[in-house]
């Protein structure tokens, strides 16, 4: 069985509609009845179930053992808990559409070793973040051959107009001060977000980008041990991006001080609620999202680059999101505890799921 909690959302009614367009007939979960019932009918009649992050008894038994439960219900840091310990308490498989780097390292190191246990399989962040750059990340890998010694990878979108919803709107002002992740010095740790800023040439035009933590600086390391650093940049800010890099250095200090995450938090839902609930549907078929990986070996020199391209960021959510949920039940994951999608499904159907969700990849394997 597939369970969708947060159908009735933006993301989840995409993914609900991804799912039905493969031919899957997923539970669909959610708080409002009201708002489930006319979903379901419109996708053909599928099976609802009440379900709320408030009632945990309610979240718990959406799923059994083997069941593959999909998540959309955000800001994950504050509404996401609930639905990742169902999964690991029921011993399913779990996706979820997030792209809070907190979020994400707390099901990588925290959840991850319960899972494991439990017969759980976890794979947070399997949507347009970030999926796209660990597929990349890992295609360049291959390119490069062993001497890789550093990845960077670099997400950026293309389009005019209102792209984002108030839920992500809400998932990113959430993040203003919490703390990021990077890889460096062949190990994981701490750092703020946008610690470090560099430039990406995409359509030919010279992008800035700061750093931020991904599921790359797990993923990547598993497939070449000897990797010394994974850096994963997003280039959504445009020249902002400078101003966002240089407040990176206060931080650290302001984290220290108390009462200003929750101020930064309750100033960040006040914007997000003059948000409309979506983004501008016109805006958002024409999106293009564009993602570049680059190995590097141990003096710096360029061994690979991989450029993938596809629709905006909600499809790409979309389809990965319901191509995983379909390919975990029908084929089952390799292992348990916290994957990501390459160590879950292999690179090869992983290339093709991703083909599915229209990304491809550009140009020559090797840079010039």
């Amino acid at each position: 069985m597939i369970v969708l909690f947060g159908a009735t959302g933006y993301t989840g009614t995409l993914v609900a509609e991804a799912m039905v367009a493969r031919g899957l007939a997923p539970t669909l979960a959610g708080r409002d009845p009201a708002r489930l019932a006319p979903l379901a009918a419109r996708l053909g009649g599928l099976p609802t179930v009440h379900a709320e992050v408030a009632d945990r008894t309610s979240v718990f038994e959406l799923v059994g053992r083997g069941d593959v439960l999909v998540s959309t219900v955000g800001p994950f840091r504050r509404l996401g808990w609930p639905a990742v310990r169902a999964a690991v308490e029921a011993g399913a498989v779990y996706l979820d559409s997030t792209g809070e780097p907190p979020f994400i390292r707390s099901v990588q190191d925290w959840f991850g070793p319960q899972a494991a246990r439990s017969g759980a399989a976890l794979l947070t962040a399997f949507g347009s973040d970030y999926v796209p750059g660990v597929l990349a990340g890992a295609l360049a890998l291959r390119d490069a051959g062993p001497a890789a010694r550093r990845v960077d990878v670099g997400y950026f979108l293309t389009g005019r107009g209102r792209l984002f919803s108030r839920g992500t709107a809400r998932s990113v002002a959430a993040l203003a001060l919490e703390p990021s992740h990077a890889f460096r010095g062949g190990r994981l740790r701490a750092e703020p977000a946008a610690a470090r800023l560099r430039t990406f040439v995409v359509d030919g035009r010279p992008l800035p980008a700061v750093t931020i933590g991904g599921i790359e600086q797990y993923a990547l390391p598993r497939l070449a041990p000897d990797l010394d650093t994974v850096d994963v940049h997003v280039g959504w800010f445009g020249p902002a991006s400078a101003a966002l890099h240089a407040s990176a250095r206060a931080t650290p200090v302001l984290q220290r001080v108390p009462g200003v995450r929750k101020a930064s938090q309750a100033v960040g839902d006040r914007v997000a609620r003059r948000l409309p609930e979506a983004p501008d549907a016109e805006a958002n078929a024409a999106a293009r999202s564009h993602v570049v990986a680059e190995a590097f070996d141990g003096s710096g020199v360029l061994l690979a680059r991989v450029r993938l391209t596809g629709p905006g960021a909600y499809a790409v959510t979309a389809g990965l999101l319901a191509w995983g949920a379909g390919r975990a039940a029908e084929h089952g994951v390799s292992g348990t505890g916290a994957l990501d999608a390459v160590s879950a499904f292999g690179l090869d159907a992983l290339v093709e799921g991703a083909g599915e969700a229209g990304i491809r990849r550009e140009e020559a394997r090797r840079p010039a």
